[in-house]
């Protein structure tokens, strides 16, 4: 795609809006935003923020507000791993995840917010965690542990 560049000055509203055209066709899209892994790696803190704003305005915020013409719909949010500032390195952490499906009785409220630190806090976990897309297409809540005490 013309402007999808792997790094901070990617075309994220492009990006959605392919996705949305793209779901006129298909069941599934998937998006991948490098940007924020990126500014991650080079420890860039102002760029790893921005990373993370412009992709929940321009992508996320994008999608949500297209995707109700294509009926029902489960969007799923989440990173592929965490790359904190201060290693500059992928770690082994469980990734936050966010999920919103168009049928209500289809959510599950954990976190208040989408933040590792929220995603702690809101002790919903995906184990093992590769099961989370399969879980996603069919009967996702099934694959959620509540560690919420």
């Amino acid at each position: 795609m013309p402007g999808a560049t792997g790094y901070i000055d990617t075309d994220y509203v492009g990006k959605a809006r392919r996705a949305l055209e793209a779901l006129g066709e298909k069941d599934f899209v998937f998006v991948h935003v490098e940007a924020p892994d990126e500014m991650g790696h080079e420890g860039n803190l102002e760029g790893k923020v921005k990373a993370i704003e412009d992709f929940d305005g321009k992508v996320v915020g994008t999608v949500l507000e297209g995707i109700g013409r294509h009926g029902d719909y489960r969007v799923l949010v989440l990173s592929d791993h965490p790359t904190p500032i201060a290693k500059r390195t992928h770690t082994a952490e469980p990734s936050p995840f966010a999920v919103l499906c168009s049928r209500r009785d289809d959510n599950v409220r954990g976190a208040e917010g989408y933040s590792e630190e929220a995603a702690r806090r809101g002790g919903l976990v995906v184990t093992p965690g590769w099961q989370l897309m399969e879980g996603f297409i069919g009967d996702w809540r099934r694959f959620i542990e509540d560690r919420r005490r």
